[in-house]
Order: structure tokens, then C-alpha cells, then sequence
């Protein structure tokens, strides 16, 4: 009865998160999932790209973030990282585009915690193709993209902790590159009642960004007819923004003794050029050696199933612990992910 109790009170609490998530998005931009799609108004896409295999595979991870990859999900996860600790997450993507994440952390006395991260995605050769020569040139370029992040995450209270992250953002693809400065803030509440846990966060919050470099140069003649020298010219681009993203959560662990831990997690996305997601996850752990995780993702057309296993391990002051998760699509194939995390106790 009180694992029923429990689990009853954690869809309540989130039904309440997504109404106000909703309505907060429909005053200030209105609701992306409306009569028509914003896809493609926001540049620097890979900063939606969710890091770490053990996230992955729940899916939801809002309010369980209480590791390195919390920098993504929610700072304020980073605030129970109490260690010296490093993180290191690897994903494949579909056309050999790779994702990789790296992020150490260093306490800063009692309550607070700082930690620097590395995110980069891209692909490395891509051939050139043009409307007379579909088939490829025989030269090729490559798309780079990072973010560089400093975090400082602590306890304002027993029960609330808070996180923010300042990060440098730069893409490149073939000769062309931009680059800007992006904020994420995030809280997390333990509320005690039930072991409950709430997280808001919001993400990308920071410049526009301009593509500028030497394919933007070229030289032409104004008129073909007209026997007169070729002018430099330069093509002129558009700003864009990042991303924005909005991320409540809730959390539970809804049933725990000697040998088993079962955690549910619910969290609830908002973007500011995509449709709202609503992602259901959870987590089994036997003897805090074995897990096993599973979710769902609603309003995404490429993603929806998601699951992945974990090992950890702890012994002379030294904790371990390597996950994987694997994230099928509908049409572009199978996303895998692992993840290792390394801390001094």
C-alpha cells in the first residue's frame, strides 16, 4: 500500500509540473506543438544531444541527476557529486557523426561542488557533392561542433540545491565556423515526503550566433555579358540562436530494501523550435552492483524506446561504474552509448 501511495503522489506532483511547464510556454513563445512546427529556427543542434549511458537509458534523468552528466541534465545534479570524480561518455551515431563527453569535478569546501566538461560532436569526412556532380567531387569536409563548460553547483539548504553552467559554444562545418556563449541553470528539491525529489532547469540561455570564414567568399562577374574584371564578393549570413529548452522533473525511489531498488522518473521537455517530449524512465538496482533501466519518450518522431544495464564498484576508496544504453530510431538506425565514471572516496 505505501509503494501504491507513492507512486500515486509522484504522477500527481508531475501532472501538476507539465500544466504549469505548458502554460508557461504558451504566454512567452507559445506552444510549439501547435499549428505549425518551429523546426529549424535555432542553430547549434548538438546541444540538444543528451550525454552519458546511464541518463540514456532511463531516459528521464531530470531529478535522478546526481553524477558528472548532471552538467547536461540538471547543475544542480552536480551538487551530490561530493568527490573528485571523472566522467567519460562515447556515443555512435548514425553516417559515422560520433559524440563524445568528458567532465572532472573538484569540491569546493562542504556544499559546493565545480567541475569542468568538454562536449564535442561531428563527423570527420563527409565527400562534396553539387547539383552537376551528385554522385561526390572527390574532395570532402568535416563538421565539428563543441561547447566548453565551467559548473558551480551547491546546497542552499538541506533540501534545495542549485547549479549553473557557463559555456563557450563553437560550430564548424567545411570552411565556416561560429561561436557563442550559452547559460544553464537548474534546481533540484527534495521535498521529504516520500523520497520524492523536483528538478527545474532551464538550458542554452545565451548569444546569437553568426557563421563567418572563406566560403563565404567568392568572385564574380555582375553582368556575364559585359567584358569587365570579376569583383570579390562575400556572402552575407543570417544570426541564429541556440536551442532553448525548459526541463522540469520528478523522481522517486518507489520501492527499496536490503537487495533492491526500483527509482521511477518522469520528466517533461519544452524547446523552443521542437514539440514538447514527455519522457517516462526507470531504474532497478540489485545490491548497488546491477542495474537495469528502461523508458519511453512521447512527441519525438525519431526516438521513443530507450533501455541500457550498469556495473558499479567500490573498494579502497575508489568507486567504478561503466553503462550502456542503446536508443533505437525510426529510421536512422540504433544510437549506442557508454559511459565510465571514476571518483576518489
Amino acid at each position: 500500500m505505501k509503494y501504491k501511495m507513492n507512486l500515486l503522489i509522484v504522477l500527481t506532483i508531475f501532472a501538476s509540473l507539465v500544466y504549469q511547464a505548458q502554460a508557461v510556454d504558451n504566454m512567452t513563445s507559445g506552444s510549439s506543438a501547435g499549428e505549425f512546427s518551429k523546426v529549424g529556427v535555432a542553430g547549434a543542434q548538438f546541444v540538444k544531444i543528451p550525454v552519458g549511458a546511464r541518463a540514456n537509458g532511463m531516459g528521464a534523468y531530470a531529478a535522478v541527476a546526481n553524477d558528472l552528466t548532471s552538467i547536461y541534465w540538471n547543475p544542480a545534479g552536480l551538487a551530490e557529486v561530493k568527490y573528485m570524480a571523472g566522467n567519460f561518455s562515447y556515443s555512435s551515431w548514425f553516417s559515422d557523426f560520433q559524440q563524445s563527453f568528458a567532465a572532472m569535478s573538484l569540491p569546493i569546501g562542504d556544499y559546493f561542488t565545480s567541475a569542468l566538461s568538454f562536449n564535442t560532436f561531428g563527423c570527420d569526412k563527409i565527400e562534396r557533392t553539387t547539383l552537376e556532380r551528385p554522385e561526390g567531387t572527390g574532395t570532402y569536409y568535416s563538421v565539428n561542433d563543441f561547447a566548453i563548460g565551467l559548473s558551480l553547483a551547491g546546497y542552499l539548504t538541506e533540501q534545495f540545491s542549485f547549479g549553473v553552467t557557463g559555456k563557450y559554444l563553437y560550430n564548424s562545418i567545411a570552411d565556416l565556423d561560429a561561436s557563442g556563449f550559452a547559460f544553464d541553470i537548474g534546481t533540484k528539491y527534495e521535498t521529504g515526503i516520500q523520497g520524492i525529489k523536483l528538478a527545474f532547469s532551464i538550458h542554452n540561455l545565451g548569444t546569437r550566433m553568426t557563421y563567418s570564414g572563406q566560403d563565404l567568399n567568392s568572385t564574380k562577374k555582375i553582368v556575364n555579358e559585359l567584358y569587365m574584371q570579376p569583383l570579390d564578393v562575400q556572402y552575407l549570413t543570417s544570426s541564429y540562436n541556440v536551442p532553448l529548452i525548459f526541463r522540469a522533473g520528478i523522481a522517486s525511489d518507489v520501492y527499496t530494501d536490503e537487495d533492491h531498488n526500483v527509482t521511477a522518473a518522469f520528466d517533461f521537455l519544452t524547446l523552443s523550435e521542437s514539440p514538447e517530449q514527455f519522457v517516462l524512465g526507470a531504474e532497478w538496482t540489485w545490491k548497488r552492483i546491477l542495474s537495469v533501466r528502461g523508458g519511453y519518450r512521447f512527441g519525438h518522431d525519431q526516438f521513443g524506446l530507450c533501455g541500457g544495464i550498469g556495473l558499479s564498484y567500490i573498494a579502497g576508496g575508489v568507486g567504478g561504474q561503466i553503462d550502456y544504453s542503446i536508443t533505437p530510431t525510426q529510421d536512422i538506425g540504433i544510437v549506442n552509448r557508454i559511459s565510465l565514471n571514476l571518483d576518489l572516496r
